[in-house]
């Protein structure tokens, strides 16, 4: 179920809201709200995948308590531990990367074993990452070991994170579970959060997944002029921004309507001058994950020599592009990313303050590169796709495709671009920080929201194209 569907947007979320705050004077009648909602909106889709999230549930409760209890017995909790991550990893394995490895293993051999047709349980990435997390901060006395599977089985399967994220560690949800307390002031947030965040994904992003889509399909295996390449990829780039972002808006929105407070996921990361900065700002929860438990483990960036620190980074990020699928193609993107970062590390290009344009172009020219290289469905395809944008294949520059795709879209281009910046933010701060129309703006902000949200509402009634990039991970 989609947050930017109809179903979701005028059935299963009202009746959840409904029942919620009809059910305030009790905590616990609440949360029990909120897990059956969250397990009613996972099963949506495919109802047995939900006994298999119960079932990582259950297995990751008992692990917890397990290394809890024997925690200083280093032998007994490294055993639970090695066990939790080979339960949890091999799950992950089997459902996303089995068939992969077996492909691979046909290609180079002549074994012709039979592909099984895996279907991928939706968020299985993230929900795997928090059930993960959480055994892992209980292990490192971060957090105080849950006995009640209520409440693990709560964090786990919380519907607004389900899905895509963000990534939220129990520690920062375990008091809230407990002990939040809804306010009108964080529900009329949560719901503008929510409605920008609808708006994100919906006009901009779905109205640039109709050019990417249309340019890729053409480009991956044809010729197409260099400019409508440029102009796809480009496309593409703020698609799966505005998709991803978007969705995080409206999770966030989500959590605030029933008292929740969530990290931020994105902070505006086309304005990064490095792929080590884009990085600290897309995805945030994915990047802290990813080095809380598995960079910082291994050493970090404070070994002794660079060389260790390259191997981090090298792990790091080939664990990265694995985790977006099962596809040569994430892997190329990872490794991509690990050499940007490292030559960055050795010659301190994060660190200085000069060249800030050349820097900035530098750096939207690899992040671009890179999301065509995710986008393709095989190296093959990136390598073609790529050779048309830079002229490779003969293929010419100009195409009247390019005038029409610019012309219908512009609209969505330019709200794409500007909105990729903090203009609106610091407009909105400006606003409200003692702005000599801040009392015209108390009555003309919820009616622009109100209009946005009447907006989606046509787009999604008319049945326009709406995908959502992160439901295969």
């Amino acid at each position: 179920m989609l947050f930017s569907s109809v179903v979701f947007l005028f059935y299963f979320l009202p009746v959840v809201l409904i029942l919620y705050y009809s059910l305030r004077f009790s905590l616990i009648l609440k949360n029990t709200v909120l897990l059956f909602a969250s397990l009613f909106f996972y099963a949506w889709g495919e109802p047995w995948f939900v006994l298999l999230m119960l079932g990582s549930i259950l297995f990751n409760y008992i692990f917890a308590l397990l290394v809890d209890k024997y925690r200083e017995r280093k032998r007994a909790a490294y055993s639970i531990i090695t066990i939790m991550l080979v339960f949890n990893l091999g799950l992950l394995y089997v459902f996303k990367y089995l068939a992969f490895t077996l492909r691979i293993i046909n290609e180079n051999t002549e074994a012709h074993i039979a592909i099984p047709n895996i279907v991928l349980p939706i968020g299985i990435s993230f929900f795997t990452f928090h059930a993960i997390s959480y055994v892992m901060d209980v292990y490192r006395q971060h957090g105080k070991v849950q006995k009640n599977f209520f409440y693990v089985a709560l964090y786990i399967s919380f519907f607004p994170q389900l899905v895509a994220g963000p990534i939220i560690r129990y520690n920062t949800i375990s008091e809230q579970m407990h002990f939040r307390k809804e306010t009108w002031q964080k529900f009329s947030v949560g719901c503008c959060r929510f409605i920008t965040g609808l708006g994100k994904k919906v006009l901009i992003s779905n109205s640039m997944a109709i050019i990417a889509d249309r340019i890729f399909q053409m480009g991956a295996t044809g010729d197409i002029p260099a400019s409508l390449a440029w102009l796809g990829a480009v496309a593409y780039t703020l698609q799966i921004y505005f998709d991803f972002s978007g969705y995080s808006c409206m999770a966030i929105g989500l959590g605030l309507m029933f008292g929740f407070k969530f990290e931020e996921n994105f902070n505006y990361p086309y304005i990064s001058k490095t792929i080590t900065e884009f990085w600290r700002r897309w995805h945030i929860s994915l990047g802290s994950w990813f080095r809380d438990y598995v960079y910082f483990p291994m050493g970090g960036s404070r070994v002794k020599n660079k060389d260790k620190m390259i191997r981090n980074l090298f792990v790091v990020w080939m664990l990265t592009g694995i985790w977006h699928g099962a596809e040569w193609t994430f892997v190329v993107w990872g490794l991509i990313n690990f050499a940007c970062i490292a030559l960055e590390r050795v010659f301190n290009l994060d660190k200085t303050n000069k060249f800030h344009t050349l820097r900035h172009v530098y750096a939207m020219f690899v992040v671009i590169i890179g999301w065509v290289i995710f986008r393709s469905h095989n190296l093959v395809e990136a390598g073609n796709y790529l050779s048309n944008m830079f002229g490779l294949n003969a293929n010419g520059f100009w195409s009247d495709y390019t005038f029409m795709f610019a012309k219908e879209y512009v609209v969505f281009f330019v709200l794409g671009i500007v909105f990729s910046t903090p203009i609106a933010k610091r407009m909105n701060k400006y606003m409200v920080d003692g702005a000599p129309f801040s009392k015209a703006l108390e009555w003309t902000y919820p009616l622009g929201i109100l209009l946005l949200f009447i907006l989606c509402i046509s787009y999604l009634v008319k049945g326009t194209y709406n995908p959502f990039i992160y439901f295969n991970f």
